[in-house]
């Protein structure tokens, strides 16, 4: 199961696998305090589609796109959390404050949409 947590929160027992999705790591987060198994910062949004999006949330259905467009590119990444998925629960870790229009959301969808056209579970 896939599950979403913003970086400023504790770590909890049933988050699994915790995967860092961002290029940055989250401001006055310390590293052992944050329990990250897994830092992707190849799967993040390029600095280009972040600079664009700057959390405008009247332009999510455009970045989302455009981070589906990249990640098409990026399937070794995308399949590695997939596998991560079939072998237990999996938090996907993000900096951003808005929980509605995020990265780690719009992966998470990905990840989801994907399994379902390759027929995963």
């Amino acid at each position: 199961m896939l599950k979403l947590k913003r970086a400023y929160l504790p770590p909890e027992g049933d988050d699994g696998t915790r995967v860092l999705v961002d290029r940055r790591w989250p401001c006055n987060v310390w590293k052992a305090k944050a329990k990250i198994d897994i830092w992707m910062k190849e799967i993040a949004p390029s600095e280009e589609l972040t600079t664009w999006f700057h959390r405008d949330p009247a332009k999510w259905q455009e970045y989302r796109r455009r981070y589906w467009e990249e990640l098409s590119h990026r399937l070794e990444w995308v399949e590695e959390l997939e596998r991560l998925d079939r072998e237990g629960d999996v938090t996907l870790v993000y900096r951003a404050k808005d929980t509605e229009h995020n990265n780690a959301l719009a992966l998470k969808e990905y990840i989801e949409c994907h399994k379902k056209s390759i027929g995963g579970p």
